[in-house]
């Protein structure tokens, strides 16, 4: 029997909170669906700790 994890809906917040452990950071993020949200692009945060996605918008802030 195989297990199903549930994925997280993409583009559902404006503001996300990130970890080491995220990066490279990704919008939309690797545990959200992709079939309703735009491509993925790769988002540089680790200089300033913050990102913002050019498609959707979101707001990414890292945490260290």
């Amino acid at each position: 029997m195989t297990s199903r994890v549930a994925l997280r809906e993409p583009n559902a917040q404006n503001q996300y909170t990130v970890t080491v452990k995220d990066l490279p950071l990704a919008c939309p993020m690797p545990d959200m669906s992709l079939w309703n949200s735009h491509p993925r692009v790769y988002l540089p945060i680790e200089a300033t700790g913050l990102a913002k996605c050019p498609y959707c918008g979101a707001e990414y802030t890292l945490e260290r």
